[in-house]
């Protein structure tokens, strides 16, 4: 299955999910408990019959079983059962999803897949309760139907969890300490993962700018239209209150392309550069950017040019931003 035919219009506020589930191996004459999770189609490359798989020595973890071969492409499979802890059965049924983000392919084993569903960032609740405990480090989100509830698996986490080398790093390039600008330019940092967000938080502030957060969208453009107003009941520049902002994809509420459409279509706001930084910008995405105005888009592997790159918008100086995003 190819992406490109079912991406969204940007700035609609809305994303498909590919529903999937696990059925837990049943014990005795148990009934096998079916569970049902969710990802974001934009991160699915296709969906395939489970291959031949190859076992590798010295696995990270036993959830990953093996390789495949896919069209020349070795891929690591991970069996998603195991890695949440609940056993399950193959059968003829059994499905892999083979993804991508932050430039790497992976796949994951799962009983079976059901059908894409179209949301709204709206609909999606954050976990609480019980499932906030279980979801802390695997889900981003909560979808309700009438019959069954549905988690939003966070594919990077895991991955991350798996293979710490890929994970975004600490290390910086570029300035030393004490060689720092400091400016202190006022970014709003908008991300629903915590960790992602201080990470981000960490390497602006150490580069001299001024960081407030937010964890969705919608919550953003609340704080943006009142600083709008602040900045016109006082009759001074937008740029008292803030200088850039940098923000998600994926959010509850209202996504990062949803938020960017919105600061350009109005007529103060328009002028506030706006980087999207995402694990899931590629060819296809980037150009959903392009047509929601983004000033910038920044992968997450990418994070150590951040700053560089927000000064560059800020001061105007646009021969130094990426015209396009170079993918393999």
């Amino acid at each position: 299955m190819s992406q490109t035919n079912i991406l969204l219009e940007a700035g609609t506020n809305e994303f498909e999910i590919i529903e999937f589930y696990i059925d837990e191996q049943a014990q005795g004459d148990e009934k096998p408990y079916r569970a049902y999770f969710g990802v974001n189609v934009a991160k699915v490359l296709e969906i395939i019959r489970l291959p031949t798989v190859t076992e590798m020595p010295h696995m990270p973890h036993p959830s990953v079983i093996g390789t495949f071969n896919l069209r020349s492409r070795v891929i690591p499979l991970i069996d998603l059962s195991l890695w949440l802890g609940k056993p399950m059965a193959r059968t003829e049924s059994t499905k892999v999803i083979v993804a991508e983000f932050n430039k790497v392919v992976n796949a994951f084993m799962v009983s079976g897949v059901t059908r894409i569903h179209r949301k709204s960032w709206n609909d999606v609740e954050p976990p609480s309760g019980y499932t906030a405990q279980f979801a802390a480090r695997n889900f981003t989100g909560v979808v309700k139907f009438e019959d069954r509830i549905l988690l939003l698996l966070d594919m990077e986490q895991i991955i991350w969890d798996l293979n710490p080398a890929l994970a975004i790093r600490m290390d910086r390039t570029g300035r030393q300490d004490g060689m720092v600008d400091r400016t202190h330019y006022k970014t709003l940092v908008v991300d629903d993962s915590n960790s992602i967000r201080r990470l981000i938080v960490s390497y602006l502030e150490k580069d001299g700018f001024s960081v407030e957060q937010d964890i969705n969208g919608q919550n953003a453009w609340n704080r943006l239209t009142e600083w709008k107003r602040l900045a016109a009941e006082k009759g001074t520049p937008l740029s008292e209150y803030v200088d850039l902002v940098v923000t998600d994809l994926e959010m509850p509420s209202m996504d990062g392309h949803s938020l960017c459409k919105k600061i350009k279509d109005d007529p103060v706001l328009k002028s506030l550069p706006v980087i999207l930084f995402s694990s899931l910008i590629n060819h296809q995405l980037y150009h959903k950017g392009i047509s929601v105005g983004a000033d910038d888009q920044v992968t997450k592997p990418e994070i150590a040019t951040l700053a560089d790159r927000a000064k560059k918008l800020i001061e105007g100086d646009l021969d130094g931003i990426p015209k396009r995003i170079l993918t393999e």
